[in-house]
């Protein structure tokens, strides 16, 4: 058994017993709540309208924080899409079913998250610009990936890939900007 495989293995075993537990977690209504907004600020509408307030109010950074953003985010709806088609790897919702959340899949593939993708990417640009809003972009970015592990839609392993492509591509984007 190779190397890779044996790593790969680790890795399901893990996400899979880790989906077990939380699918059959009665969670308390305010983590369900939580989670719900979460993942759907991340469905798009959080962060077109984060950039709608900074182009309207932000300072002279904000054309090139929008862009930035707008940049890390493009590029990472185009990579995860790329990387869901040749990972190919089903959803935790499709392979067992979850007790209290009922949303369906925004797409097939589960590898790697598409919202955390954004969410980091999107978050680590603007910070980039506007320090202040960092500890509440990073929450709300970690917030949309544990949703996504919690309701059903990704593993752990989906997220953690997903908020590292989209810190990179939030940090090339920033190089690109400036």
């Amino acid at each position: 058994m190779t190397l890779v495989l044996r790593v790969r293995q680790f890795i399901e075993s893990r996400d899979h017993r880790l989906m077990r537990r939380l699918n059959r977690w009665s969670a308390p209504q305010w983590v369900r709540l939580w989670m719900m907004a979460a993942t759907r600020g991340g469905d798009g509408w959080f962060w077109y309208s984060l950039a709608l307030v900074l182009v309207i109010l932000g300072d002279a950074d904000r054309f090139r924080a929008v862009g930035a953003a707008g940049l890390a985010a493009g590029t990472g709806v185009a990579l995860f899409i790329f990387l869901k088609r040749i990972a190919a790897r089903r959803r935790p919702c499709q392979l067992e079913p979850h007790c209290w959340a009922t949303l369906l899949p925004p797409d097939q593939f589960s590898f790697p998250s598409g919202h955390t993708i954004t969410a980091f990417s999107v978050a680590i640009a603007v910070g980039h610009f506007y320090p202040s809003l960092w500890p509440a972009l990073l929450f709300i970015a970690v917030s949309v990936g544990i949703s996504r592990i919690v309701l059903g839609m990704h593993f752990l392993s989906d997220v953690l890939a997903g908020a590292a492509l989209g810190a990179f591509l939030g940090q090339l984007a920033v190089a690109m900007v400036s």
